[in-house]
């Protein structure tokens, strides 16, 4: 009896480790889904790059299905709405947009830089930003809703300019291309993101303005993730934010190697930038670590994020009539990965 009460016994333990042992095969295939991600072709995404190059998404159990580079925040946000990327490092204006406007539902968890733009003149016609008000410049920006956009119409807000004497004179093309435009001489002015605004040092331009003038602690760019990944992954976005730390904090001690490395991966991804028609735009310049170092010294590397900076670059996004609405900052943000 006793036998045969401890072979059955012994069997319900059998049993109950295999359901055990299939449970957790369950969640460790949950939690090995595929993410598809977007990044932006710039060192603003400095902490992505960084953690792909050496293996930190993957050692953290994280597959990317696929891991695409975009030219501009807004082309970025475009492709959000798409259902294979999930993951995203983007600037806060466009995230807002793709929010607000095109319903994707988003997530902001984490932060990856603070500032990150300039205004950048031909010094031998442009001494005073007053001087932007004159007919004869040229001046260059990507197109509206794009978070240099929004620093063109801060600095006409902060400076007290006639927006009819700018506005209506401004090119809009992609960074790459204004920096083409500049090379031939075509525009005098342009408002540009990094790497791009300080690459055009190399071609006899100054930077009259950064971000850190126009808008103390201004928010760059966000890590933000599809609600459904939270929702059904909470564990693969915990070790996202988890890389993203990591990677952050390595690039702000490492800053000459991190360098080096987005060199590199630039090179690697130019061929591949998107939207595709921009790609023979910018396979024109070479993006070198010693430009890539002092661009990333215009930006303050750091995951933290500021509720009420993001409430206010909503409330003056909405002002300027780039989302149909404003909202409170809390319905975007998830802030809990990073306590």
């Amino acid at each position: 009896m006793n036998v045969f009460k401890e072979s059955k016994e012994f069997g319900l333990l059998i049993v109950g480790l295999f359901f055990l042992s299939l449970s957790s095969s369950i969640a460790l295939a949950q939690e090995r889904q595929d993410i598809g991600m977007a990044v932006e072709f710039m060192d603003h995404a400095a902490c992505a790059y960084v953690a792909r190059d050496k293996g930190w998404f993957k050692k953290e159990g994280l597959r990317l299905s696929t891991c695409e580079s975009y030219v501009t925040g807004m082309a970025l946000a475009a492709a959000l709405a798409r259902g294979d990327i999930q993951v995203a490092y983007i600037c806060l204006v466009p995230a807002i947009n793709a929010y607000a406007n095109a319903g994707v539902p988003i997530k902001i968890v984490a932060g990856t830089h603070r500032y990150g733009y300039g205004l950048v003149v031909n010094p031998n016609k442009v001494k005073t930003v007053k001087d932007l008000e004159r007919p004869d410049l040229r001046i260059g920006c990507v197109r509206e809703g794009g978070a240099v956009d929004v620093l063109l119409h801060k600095t006409i807000d902060s400076y007290g300019l006639d927006p009819s004497k700018i506005l209506n004179k401004v090119q809009r093309m992609n960074p790459p291309k204004q920096l083409l435009a500049i090379q031939m001489g075509q525009i005098d002015v342009a408002f540009l993101p990094e790497q791009w605004a300080t690459m055009t040092e190399d071609y006899g331009f100054k930077m009259l303005l950064t971000a850190q003038d126009l808008w103390p602690l201004m928010q760059g760019s966000v890590l933000v993730v599809k609600e459904e990944l939270i929702r059904k992954h909470l564990d693969i976005v915990r070790r996202l934010v988890k890389v993203t730390r990591k990677a952050t904090d390595w690039v702000n001690r490492h800053p000459e190697e991190a360098a080096a490395i987005m060199a590199r991966q630039f090179s690697i991804t130019g061929e591949k930038v998107l939207p595709s028609k921009v790609v023979k735009t910018a396979a024109k310049f070479e993006i070198t670590p010693e430009v890539l170092k002092r661009s990333m010294g215009q930006l303050e590397y750091t995951t933290s994020i500021n509720q009420e900076m993001v409430q206010e670059v909503i409330d003056y996004t909405a002002g300027l009539g780039y989302i149909r609405k404003g909202f409170k900052a809390e319905d975007i943000l998830d802030l809990r990965f990073l306590r």
